[in-house]
Formats: structure tokens, C-alpha cells, sequence
């Protein structure tokens, strides 16, 4: 914790259901522009959060001499006021617990952001101290969206009101007001300041602007005896302080403890899930910059809820999303907040997702939740009404991706995919001959004899020429074929047509194909998104955004990708590859410790030391981690 260095690099998230959260750094030092003790959405004025209490510096006092615990990054490298020297222990297997020692003072530190209120709450317990000490309270402040700065202005109200215990602040017309409030009685001492020239390296990193100004409207003081909490209150509601002692508690008792790898998995697993104003149910992408996107959604829904027996949070984020799947392909505006619907490989996501609630709910249940959904959904695509997927003569789909990202390799470079795959793509055709036979199974079992023959005709048409343009004479797959272009890549993609209930290869294609990822894309975090061997390869995702948009997806590891890849190895190899998995999701649990404490970052180096980059939190990652340790669990009692 005293090296920052190290302690830098380590993040703390903390959400609730509304989207709301609070993150940082381990030692309290925001290394980015989207840090902050309290970040909202705020509809009225945009889709984004906004931060509105970067900060809150406590300094304790003693005997006329002041020491701050907090800490915050300059321009010119330089750090101040230095707090993290005091620290001397940091726990976060419930709630992040910080104890610093200031001469003979020990002080506590506890955080908790409400389920289901847009409040960060902060407990000092003052465990030991020999002589009076005083608390002193300073909260920075930025009223801004997470993608721009503050800075220094004369627009800025500096009016604030008393509340009880505390005041309400508001910088800018739009805001709502900030209620900043203790459990005690204090004093509130209006000085206000700008404090210039706050850095974020991360930004620095990423080749953004870095720097921002922000506001202190004056601080809050407070005489604190031995054995002393005091519970601190930042949000948009008004709170009764006599209760603020007791919400902490119950807030803590709610927690989950994160004790080891899985429970880590779920608490992260938790925090993804979104719900709005309307009752509605999401499933967020990751944090902190993504929203809920279609794709995400379907591919996370599994691991997210059915992998930890939460079969109820599936049924409600798929009724939201069935909602959307039927706006779409009936042609009208979304009333959903799902970005991406239109993607034209999300239809078939679809019918994975309820296949593998099918799987664990059993298929009668499935279809009478689902079946006509699967049914419609394979009609929509039969009948050529999707506006980029078209089936052809030959049974595959087809798409247009050579001016817009249509896959999940969706990175662009001036508006254009970094990585155009278009044509017959070999995802996008293994999850559709999955589909097909999904859907035919289950008319099968719900006496549709007539249109389970349509499906099979179609699926027997489909698998045939699905070898016959994908499969080339290495063993691999290639990863699209677009009229003459055929796509000679080591790509990810192919491992879909190995891992999928329903594969269009014959058993010795498959292993020849999980021979390729196993030999030219796997690593400890999962699988490359390009073969070191193929062209192009470009393992570390670091530098300006055009730099890490082109190595985006070539050669990056996923750990998503490793889930699919795993269940492969089952379905072929059964219990003899229990071990080798077991070893792999070890890499996984060494995760806990970096980056964003007890979750997956988006994305890694393809190279060692396979360093984790991009948003802090993945969705997709936890799912899948997730949905492999019960197809572990599974495995091994069989």
C-alpha cells in the first residue's frame, strides 16, 4: 500500500443496480477520469454517469499539527498530501476496510455504496488514540459527465444550504443537488478553492488529455473520542442522520463475503446488473465506460445467473430483452435501453442463451417460456426480413461487414472496422446451424414433425457447405470467406464450431480445430484473437487509441473466448481434461489481486506477462469464467 507503484495499479469497484458506482484506487488516488467516490447516471441531461464527489480528504488533528490521509496525483509527477504513508493495513473481503496509524491515533476506514440508492457511505472508527483528536472533512467536487473534464470557471455556483449534519451543494443548472452529510453533529467552514492541475495517468496512458481542476467548497470538522464511528453520507436524496449508523450496518450485513475465487466471481457477477426506472432488467457490458449492448448481454446471460442458480435475474433480464428482440423484428423503435440490436449475429446469441436455460431448466420449461421466441426468431432469418443476415442457395449466412463492424471484432479506425470481416463468416454460421437444430429438436419434442423436417433440411444443407468453404486443407477453419476472399487468419472464431451443442463438423474436424487454438491461440488468459504466426499479429494493446484500436483484436487474449474453448475440451475429451482446465482457471484466480480487486479485466497482452487492459470489469469474462466452473463441476461427477 506504501508503494504506489503497486498500489496504484490495484482498483476498487463499488456498485448498485441503478448503474451508480464508486471507484479508485486501492489508496484512494483517482488514476482516471471515470474515478469518483460517487459516479450516477443522470438521465435528465445525458446517457452517461456523471461524477459528482471525486473525493473526500480526511485529516486528522491532534495537538495543533494536521496529517492528511489524502492522496492525490499533480502535474510534474508529483503527489500530495501523501496519505498513503499512514496506512497499515487494507482489507476488502467484505467491505474495503483501510486502518492508518498517525502517531499514537488509529483510524478506520470502512466503504459501502447502497444496493439500491445512489449513496456512498463511509465509516471512521477511531480504534485508539492518547489525547483529543479532531476530524477534518474536505470533499472535492466535479459535476461532470465521465468523458470530459472539469476546470476551473466562473459559472460555478458556490452557493450550498445546511442540511442536517451536513449541506447540499449544486455547481451546474441540470445537477441535481448533493447532500453531503454526517452521522454527528460538525461544523461546516465555507472556503472555497479550486485545486489545479489533478492528474489521471491513466488517461496519461491512453494517450487522452489527463488533467483537471476541482472544487472545494470548504470542509467539515468534528471532535471524535476513542471507540467513536462516525458514519459520512454523499447522495442526491436527503438522509435522517440518526440512521445513517444503522444503514451502514445493514448495508454490510447484505454483502457477500469475497473470501475466495468463486465468491469473488459472483459479488462481480452482482454488479453487472442494471435495473432502471421502469422496472426493467439489464445486464451492463462492463465497467466503467460500457452500457448494455445486445451482443454482451446474451453471451454474459448464462454465466451471469444460470452458472450461480439465479434462474429468476435470467427470466426478468430476458423478458426485457425478448421485448427488444420483437421491437427489432417487427421494425420498430426500441423502447428498450439495449444498444446494438441490430447486430446481425445477436438473433442467434439469442437462441444460445435460451438454449442453455434449457439445459438447466429442462427443455419443456424452455419452451414454454421461449419456444415461440426461438420459432420466430428462425422464421425472421428464413424469410430474408433481417436488414444485414440473409441466408443463401447453400444453407449459410451471409452478411455485409466491409463498411461497419458487424461482429464482436468491432474496433474502428476513422469509422471503419480495423478488422472488416464480411461475407460468409464462420461464427456467425456455426451459432446458425446450431440454431436450426436447436429449434428443430425442440418442434420435435412439441409434435411439429412438419417444420422439424423443414429445420433438418435446411441444417443438413447448411453443415455440408459450412465444411466445404470453411474447412481448408491444414485443419483449421478460415474465419470469413467473401466471394474470393477467403481469410487464411488463425482466428478465435472457429472454436464456436467445436464448443456449440450442435457442431456442423464431423468428430476428427473438431479436434484438428481444437488442436490449431490449442497450439497457436491459448494462454493462461484465455484465447488470442490472432495467431502469433499469422500477419498482422499485435499481442500488446497499449499506447494512443489508433494503436490500441488496431491491436484490439490482433493477438489480444479473451478470457470469454477461453470459456468456449474449455467446454470444447469436455465435450471432447471429457474427464481427461479436468485437470488441464482446473490449472487454467488458477490463472484466472491470481486476477483477484490486480487490477480491479475480484474481477476480470477486459482484456490481455497476448504476450507474457499477459498484463490485463481495458475496462476494469468485463461481463462477458466473469460469465464465462463463471459458466466453466459448473461445466467443471458438472463434468466431474459424471
Amino acid at each position: 500500500m506504501t508503494n504506489l507503484e503497486e498500489a496504484l495499479p490495484k482498483e476498487l469497484l463499488r456498485t448498485n443496480r441503478s448503474g451508480a458506482y464508486s471507484c479508485s484506487s486501492i489508496v484512494d488516488c483517482n488514476t482516471r477520469k471515470y474515478h469518483g467516490l460517487l459516479v450516477i447516471p443522470i438521465p435528465e441531461l445525458d446517457d452517461e454517469n456523471h461524477v459528482l464527489l471525486s473525493a473526500l480528504d480526511v485529516t486528522v488533528i491532534q495537538h495543533g499539527a494536521e496529517f492528511n490521509l489524502g492522496l492525490h496525483k499533480y502535474q510534474g509527477n508529483n503527489y500530495s498530501p501523501k496519505g498513503h504513508k499512514y496506512i497499515r493495513e487494507f482489507n476488502c473481503d467484505k467491505v474495503p476496510t483501510t486502518l492508518y496509524r498517525v502517531g499514537g491515533v488509529l483510524l478506520k476506514k470502512e466503504v459501502v455504496f447502497q444496493h439500491f440508492e445512489d449513496r456512498i457511505l463511509i465509516r471512521y472508527t477511531l480504534e485508539d488514540t492518547h489525547s483529543a483528536t479532531t476530524l477534518r472533512f474536505r470533499p472535492f467536487l466535479a459535476f461532470r459527465s465521465v468523458r470530459q473534464f472539469t476546470h476551473e470557471n466562473s459559472v460555478a455556483s458556490r452557493e450550498y444550504f445546511p442540511v442536517e449534519n451536513g449541506i447540499k451543494t449544486c455547481m451546474y443548472a441540470g445537477y441535481p443537488d448533493l447532500f453531503m452529510q454526517f452521522s454527528k453533529k460538525n461544523n461546516f467552514i465555507f472556503e472555497p478553492n479550486w485545486y489545479h492541475g489533478v492528474e489521471y495517468p491513466k488517461e496519461q496512458e491512453r494517450g487522452y488529455a489527463s488533467n483537471e481542476d476541482l472544487y472545494v467548497p470548504g470542509y467539515f470538522e468534528m471532535n471524535i473520542k476513542k471507540g467513536e464511528s462516525i458514519v459520512f453520507s454523499a447522495s442526491i436524496q436527503e438522509f435522517k442522520t440518526q440512521n445513517l449508523k444503522t444503514l451502514f450496518e445493514e448495508e454490510v450485513m447484505e454483502r457477500s463475503p469475497r473470501d475466495n475465487f468463486f465468491h469473488c466471481l459472483v459479488n462481480a457477477a452482482h454488479q453487472f446488473h442494471i435495473r432502471d426506472n421502469d422496472g426493467e432488467d439489464y445486464l451492463l457490458a462492463g465497467y466503467p465506460w460500457f452500457k448494455c449492448r445486445a451482443r454482451d448481454t446474451f453471451i454474459s446471460l448464462p454465466g451471469l445467473t444460470l452458472a450461480i442458480e439465479e434462474k429468476d435475474y435470467f427470466e426478468a433480464v430476458m423478458k426485457t430483452a425478448e421485448h427488444g428482440l420483437r421491437e427489432f423484428m417487427a421494425g420498430k423503435p426500441l423502447t428498450i435501453k439495449i444498444a446494438e440490436m441490430e447486430q446481425p449475429d445477436v438473433l442467434l446469441w439469442a437462441v444460445w442463451t435460451i438454449q442453455q436455460y434449457a439445459r438447466e431448466e429442462g427443455k419443456e420449461k424452455c419452451y414454454k417460456m421461449y419456444g415461440q421466441l426461438v420459432e420466430d426468431i428462425i422464421n425472421y432469418i428464413l424469410e430474408g426480413k433481417h436488414p444485414n443476415l440473409s441466408v443463401e442457395e447453400n444453407g449459410l449466412v451471409k452478411t455485409n461487414g466491409r463498411d461497419q463492424a458487424v461482429t464482436w471484432m468491432n474496433s474502428t479506425i476513422n469509422g471503419k472496422p480495423a478488422i472488416p470481416r464480411s461475407g460468409f463468416i464462420v461464427e456467425f454460421n456455426a451459432l446458425w446451424y446450431n440454431a436450426i437444430k436447436f429449434a428443430a429438436a425442440m418442434a420435435v419434442d412439441n409434435k411439429k414433425e412438419k417444420y422439424a423436417a423443414t429445420l433438418e433440411e435446411w441444417a443438413a444443407l447448411c453443415k455440408q457447405s459450412f465444411i466445404d468453404t470453411f474447412l481448408n486443407e491444414y485443419g483449421y477453419l478460415y474465419d470469413y470467406v467473401d466471394g474470393n476472399m477467403v481469410d487464411w487468419s488463425v482466428r478465435p472464431n472457429m472454436i464456436f464450431a467445436v464448443s456449440l451443442d450442435y457442431s456442423p463438423l464431423e468428430q476428427n474436424q473438431k479436434k484438428t480445430v481444437l488442436d490449431v487454438c490449442t497450439r497457436e491461440l491459448l494462454t493462461p488468459k484465455g484465447l488470442r484473437s490472432l495467431s502469433p504466426k499469422s500477419g498482422g499479429y499485435n499481442p500488446m494493446y497499449v499506447g494512443s487509441q489508433i494503436q490500441r484500436d488496431r491491436a484490439y483484436h490482433q493477438g489480444t487474449a479473451w478470457p470469454w473466448l477461453g470459456g468456449f474453448y474449455m467446454e470444447a475440451c469436455l465435450k471432447l475429451y471429457k474427464r481427461t481434461r479436468l485437470s488441464f482446465i482446473e490449472r487454467q482457471m488458477v490463472g484466472y484466480e491470481d486476477e483477484m489481486f490486480y487490477h480491479c480487486l475480484g474481477t476480470i479485466p477486459e482484456l490481455f497482452d497476448g504476450n507474457p506477462p499477459f498484463h490485463g487492459r481495458g475496462a476494469i470489469s468485463f461481463a462477458m469474462n466473469v460469465a464465462e469464467i463463471l459458466r466453466t466452473l459448473e461445466l467443471l463441476e458438472k463434468y466431474s461427477y459424471q
